[in-house]
């Protein structure tokens, strides 16, 4: 694989941790990585990614917002003018609404949500859930190029380097960018704990816990003792327990943590589908035949307002 294309996600003001796996993806796969940021005043980022590869800017006021239609045509055509062979980011929320739509411009072919890859007799294959997690299917893209989105914790992002990577301002004409969507609000809520489609460690709680209060008390105590992002299971989210922005599954995010920790969750196949390529699973349930004991690397059976409070005293060495 020759020139691969990057794409990094960021805040604003620094990047989001889940570019690393994009990142770290590519550079198992060549030597000859780019990285590309879009919006505005991308100074500080910039030098932030230089620490790991090339970097292009597309630093314009027109760019100040991810709108999706204006990103993807700039993708697109720094894509082309760079003859990449392969696009990589990392499989968000971003992602999902602006890779997508550089895909069907640049008419490659495109797989998503990718945990892992082999090269065979010089064919890239590429491993993802399918079915709601039920299989784990292998493809191999053909066309070109290729577009690829990887889970935020699939890989790991590379050392950094001792002396930074290039960067170059690209010239953004905005009289050529799409104008027939404009950027009106976000409506989001910032809390302390990392995301939990980028944290290391995802404390998830299901069913058995009654109400907000008992869910913060527990999952988001336990969360806090491990510097964790919280999850819910679906059931939570339709009783109003915990918001749509903390669900993990097959109609929520898709996680990939080094630790996935199910308190109260039976292990519904939709539950399933986003989390169970987490590298260790651990689960607390006081049924001993449910499902998630199948998935689970460690498994308790018991009562987790009787077993939470019990790992917390561990963790808070009392």
């Amino acid at each position: 694989m020759n020139k691969v294309l990057v794409l990094l996600e960021h805040d604003g003001t620094t990047l989001r941790p889940s570019s690393g796996s994009a990142i770290g993806f590519a550079r198992e796969l060549s030597d000859e990585v780019t990285a590309l940021l879009l919006g505005e005043d991308l100074g500080a980022i910039a030098a932030e990614a230089a620490k790991y590869a090339p970097v292009l800017t597309a630093d314009h006021e027109s760019l100040s917002q991810n709108v999706a239609d204006r990103w993807a045509h700039v993708i697109t055509e720094v894509a082309r003018s760079q003859n990449a062979e392969l696009i990589v980011a990392t499989s968000t929320t971003w992602a999902k609404d602006i890779v997508g739509r550089s895909a069907g411009l640049l008419g490659g072919a495109m797989a998503s949500d990718v945990t892992d890859h082999e090269i065979t007799d010089g064919q890239l294959r590429l491993r993802r859930p399918m079915f709601a997690g039920a299989v784990n299917a292998t493809l191999i893209l053909e066309g070109s190029p290729k577009i690829i989105t990887v889970c935020p914790s699939a890989y790991n992002a590379p050392k950094p380097a001792d002396i930074p990577f290039l960067i170059e301002t690209l010239s953004v004409d905005a009289s050529t960018l799409p104008s027939a969507t404009r950027f009106e609000s976000l409506d989001c809520k910032k809390g302390a704990r990392p995301d939990v489609t980028e944290a290391h460690i995802v404390v998830s709680g299901g069913r058995a816990f009654k109400n907000a209060e008992d869910f913060e008390k527990y999952v988001g105590g336990l969360a806090d003792q491990l510097g964790a992002a919280t999850g819910s299971s679906r059931a939570l989210v339709d009783a109003g327990i915990t918001p749509n922005s903390l669900q993990v599954g097959q109609t929520g995010k898709i996680v990939a943590p080094e630790l996935y920790l199910a308190l109260g969750i039976s292990g519904a196949v939709q539950h399933l589908a986003g989390m169970k390529n987490s590298r260790v699973i651990a689960a607390i349930n006081q049924d001993p035949d449910a499902p998630i004991f199948e998935f689970a690397d460690y498994g308790l059976v018991g009562d987790v307002y009787k077993e939470v409070p019990r790992l917390i005293e561990e963790l808070n060495g009392s």
